[in-house]
């Protein structure tokens, strides 16, 4: 659409202010700490985490493949104590069974039902939040005693006609942290007087140890259904602080995000980064521009290949030693250092479920709109409204940079021109801001691949 020149020139004056009949609401956006997220933050709890991990690993093996049917050990009793948990978290959880009848493939070598556990806290908006991590476990032993032919990095692989999938495989760490990271989350956001404006989705995952299998059938019905994603925080082995080279991090924190550079994914992990910073700064957020370790790869994934922004949170510095072994036990896990890394989890959490949802910069046909107008020379950015945004924030930075350089908060408006600011040179992109402050992720204005049709040569 294009703009007449008289109404640019009225906005390169006004859209640095607040516009509309939103301009009180907007101008009374409060300062970047909300004192409520403040306090889901300084709620998590270590000893709730430990108790939990402890628990878990009690179980002696959580292997997808274990006995469904003890109420005492295996996969089949962890899941239902895992149920009962956050039904008793808070009455606002609608906790059920995610169930998936698998087929033999893979490493699944038979027909097997597996059953994601799931808690929903419905928000203002049917939009999702995912708070993530696979409860399963495995161990690798000698031949004859092992669950999966996998084996730790560095390590021989062993094989056996008749796996055993009952051999102890606790997994405090792989990934009790996780799971209890995800149950602590529960009880700490349901519990909250606060409502959130996206619905919050906490899920623990079967299958993962057999190639991603139960997140895998889950983001395909989400896909095929059409439910809008907005987030997935993953967490994989985040409890221990010594490593197995004998080096001690209890500081920091690393969180994996899919690319290129300007991908969803990234935004998300720079949302990680700037509210971690705000109200967990005890805690170093290592962002790491990969999708997961090398080689390797955990539930997140499974959403990053269905278009849904997902990142994975990961302990920095791993003892792989005690992973996919009997040696994963309680002993291993740090739990102020899990606490620390629950604490990021919840502050992302929370203030991206209180934001509105990212503005669309692109037009129905998928093309960005960002233009030069007026001049040729200036970078003229529109987008869609978001619902219930009163402001919404514009940032830049040069095209080779990794993260935004430059801001400037504007009021309830669609568009804005920079002037003399060349869309070539820069990368830009927008957010939604809510009447608390709160921002979505960033939408990038993503320049597109060129493809050009092959050249036709003469035979």
């Amino acid at each position: 659409m294009q703009v007449p020149v008289a109404c640019i020139a009225t906005l390169l004056i006004s859209c640095c202010v607040v516009l509309s009949t939103k301009r009180q609401a907007a101008a009374q956006i409060r300062p970047d700490v909300d004192p409520g997220i403040a306090a889901l933050v300084a709620d998590v709890s270590p000893a709730r985490l430990q108790r939990d991990v402890a628990r878990l690993a009690s179980f002696g093996t959580r292997h997808s493949l274990s006995d469904p049917s003890s109420a005492t050990r295996g996969i089949g009793a962890a899941r239902e104590w895992i149920f009962r948990e956050l039904q008793q978290s808070s009455p606002k959880l609608q906790v059920s069974f995610d169930s998936h009848r698998v087929a033999p493939q893979g490493r699944i070598p038979r027909e097997v039902e597996l059953l994601n556990v799931m808690a929903v806290l419905p928000g203002k908006s049917a939009r999702r939040i995912y708070v993530t991590a696979h409860y399963d476990t495995v161990s690798v032993g000698p031949a004859g005693q092992i669950g999966l032919n996998t084996a730790p990095a560095g390590q021989p692989r062993a094989s056996s006609a008749e796996p055993n999938y009952e051999i102890d495989a606790p997994g405090a760490n792989d990934n009790g942290s996780g799971t209890a990271l995800t149950l602590e989350l529960a009880r700490v956001l349901a519990n909250s007087e606060r409502q959130f404006d996206a619905t919050i989705v906490f899920m623990l995952w079967a299958g993962e140890e057999q190639g991603l299998v139960g997140s895998r059938a889950h983001a395909q019905r989400l896909g095929a259904d059409g439910v809008p994603v907005t987030a997935v925080f993953n967490s994989d082995i985040v409890g221990g602080s010594r490593g197995g080279n004998g080096v001690i991090d209890a500081e920091s924190v690393r969180v994996y995000s899919e690319g290129p550079e300007d991908s969803m994914s990234r935004s998300l992990a720079r949302h990680v980064l700037r509210s971690a910073a705000l109200y967990a700064p005890e805690q170093r957020v290592r962002l790491i521009a990969r999708h997961d370790r090398f080689g390797r790869g955990s539930d997140h994934s499974s959403f990053n290949q269905h278009g849904y922004p997902a990142v994975v949170f990961r302990e920095s510095n791993e003892n792989f030693a005690r992973q996919h072994a009997p040696a994963d036990t309680p002993d291993g896990v740090d739990y102020e250092y899990l606490a620390r890394n629950t604490r990021v989890n919840a502050a992302a959490v929370a203030s991206l479920a209180l934001a509105p949802p990212a503005p669309e910069v692109v037009d129905e046909r998928g093309v960005n709109r960002l233009g030069r107008q007026p001049s040729g020379y200036d970078a003229h950015l529109q987008w869609n409204r978001a619902p219930g945004a009163v402001a919404y924030r514009v940032y830049w930075r040069e095209a080779w940079g990794n993260d935004w350089q430059q801001h400037r908060l504007i009021g309830d408006v669609d568009r804005l021109v920079i002037s003399g600011l060349s869309i070539d040179d820069f990368v830009f992109g927008v957010a939604a801001v809510g009447p608390g402050g709160h921002e979505s992720l960033v939408s990038a204005y993503v320049s597109p691949l060129r493809r050009e049709p092959e050249v036709k040569l003469v035979p």
